[in-house]
C-alpha cells in the first residue's frame, strides 16, 4: 500500500497533467508534502532507536554481570558516566543536526538511568518495590525530556508510566486499588508531549487511558466503568468525525482520533458483554456493538481505510461472539464450521459492497 506522501505526489502529477493546477502550484505542493513527510516516519530513525535500545541493554547487562568485580565507588561512577554520556552525547548530536542519532543517545541515557536505580538500590540495600522504582525512573526520564526537548524520551516516559500502572495493578488478588495518581501523571506527560512535539506519545497516552479504565473495571467489577468508557469513547468518536479540525486543534494527534474512539468503545462494550453473557441484556449489548461498528463506517469510513478495516474486524469478531454465545451451544463441530463459513461469506460480501460504495464517488468525480 502506498504511503500518504506517495499518493499525494501521484495526485499532484495527475492534477498537473489534467490542467487543474499550474506548474508553480504543483511544485509548491510537492515541497509542502516533502517537508511534512520528512518530519514523519524515518526508517533510519527507527533503526537508530532500536540500535540504541539494544546497545543500552547490552551495556547494562555487562555492568550487572561484572557488578561484584568493581569497587563500590567505581560502580556508582560508571553508572553516572553512562547517563552523562547518553544525554550529553545526544545533545551534541542534535546540535550537529543528527536528530535521530541524538534521540537514540537520549534513550541510552534513559536506559542507563533506569538500570542505575535498580543496581544502586541493590548495592545500598534501599527499601522499595518495582513500582516505586518505575515511578522514579519515569520522573527522571520526564525531566530529561523537558530539559532536552526530546520526543523519544517523552515516548519512553509514557511507556514507563504505563508499566508503573500495570505493576501497581497486575496482582488481581491483592486489595490495592488502581492508582488514581496515574491521571495526574497522564496530564503531566500530555503537557510534556506538547512541549517536545511527541505526537506518538500522545497517541500512547490515549491508549493508556483506555488501559486505565479497563484495569479499574477489572479491579472493582463495577459495570458502570465500562459503560461510561463506551459512552465517552462514542461521544469522542462522533466529535472527531464531525468536527475533526476542532478535535485536532485541541489534542494535536495528527489524525487517527476516531480510531481511538472506536477502540475505547469496543473495549467498554466488550467488558459489558462478558459481564452479562448469560443474561438477556447480552443481545442488547451485542446490538449496540454492531451499531457502533456500522456507525463508525458511516461517519468515518470514507476518510480512513484503517478505520474501515478496524470496524470490519469488530463486526466480524462480534458475529463470532454472538454465535458462540447463542447458536454455537446448540450445534456440533460440523454445524459450527458451516455457520462460520456462512458468516465469513456474508462478512466478505458486506465488505466488498461497502468498499465499492466508498470508491464509487471518487471514480465518478475523476471520470
Amino acid at each position: 500500500m502506498a504511503s500518504y506522501g506517495s499518493r499525494v505526489r501521484q495526485d499532484i502529477s495527475r492534477w498537473l497533467a489534467e490542467g487543474l493546477i499550474d506548474a508553480p502550484t504543483a511544485q509548491a505542493l510537492r515541497n509542502d508534502v516533502e517537508g511534512r513527510t520528512s518530519r514523519g516516519f524515518s526508517f533510519g530513525g527507527v533503526l537508530a532507536v532500536l540500535a540504541a535500545l539494544l546497545l543500552g541493554a547490552a551495556i547494562l547487562i555487562f555492568v550487572a554481570a561484572n557488578w561484584s568485580a568493581f569497587p563500590r565507588v567505581t560502580r556508582a561512577g560508571l553508572l553516572f558516566a553512562l547517563i552523562l554520556a547518553g544525554y550529553a552525547g545526544g545533545a551534541l548530536l542534535k546540535l550537529a543536526g543528527r536528530v535521530s542519532a541524538g534521540e537514540a543517545a537520549f534513550l541510552i541515557g534513559g536506559a542507563a538511568f533506569g538500570g542505575s536505580i535498580a543496581l544502586i538500590g541493590q548495592m545500598y540495600h534501599l527499601s522499595g518495590d518495582e513500582a516505586q522504582a518505575l515511578l522514579v525512573w519515569c520522573a527522571g526520564v520526564t525531566v530529561a525530556a523537558v530539559i532536552l526537548r526530546s520526543a523519544a524520551s517523552t515516548v519512553a516516559a509514557v511507556v514507563i508510566a504505563a508499566a508503573w500502572l500495570w505493576a501497581q495493578t497486575w496482582d488481581f488478588w491483592s486489595a490495592a486499588d488502581v492508582p488514581n495518581e496515574y491521571l495526574l501523571v497522564l496530564a503531566v506527560l500530555w503537557v510534556v508531549s506538547l512541549w517536545t512535539g511527541a505526537r506518538a506519545g500522545r497517541h500512547l497516552l490515549v491508549l493508556s487511558l483506555i488501559m486505565y479504565a479497563s484495569l479499574a473495571y477489572l479491579r472493582t467489577e463495577q459495570l458502570a466503568i465500562p459503560i461510561l468508557t463506551a459512552l465517552v469513547s462514542a461521544a469522542f468518536f462522533v466529535a472527531a468525525s464531525v468536527r475533526p479540525d476542532g478535535v485536532e486543534r485541541l489534542l494535536r494527534l495528527g489524525g487517527g482520533a476516531p480510531i481511538h474512539g472506536l477502540l475505547g468503545f469496543v473495549a467498554g462494550m466488550s467488558f459489558v458483554q462478558f459481564a452479562v453473557m448469560d443474561q438477556p441484556a447480552f443481545m442488547l449489548a451485542a446490538l449496540i456493538t454492531f451499531g457502533g461498528s456500522v456507525g463508525a463506517l458511516v461517519l468515518g469510513g470514507r476518510e480512513s481505510r484503517r478505520l474501515r478495516w478496524l470496524a470490519y474486524t469488530v463486526f466480524g469478531i462480534e458475529l463470532c461472539i454472538v454465535y458462540l454465545a447463542t447458536v454455537g451451544t446448540m450445534l456440533g463441530t460440523a454445524g459450527f464450521l458451516i455457520a462460520t463459513g456462512l458468516l465469513l461469506a456474508v462478512l466478505a460480501m458486506v465488505i466488498t459492497r461497502f468498499e465499492r460504495r466508498m470508491k464509487a464517488p471518487v471514480q465518478g468525480g475523476a471520470a
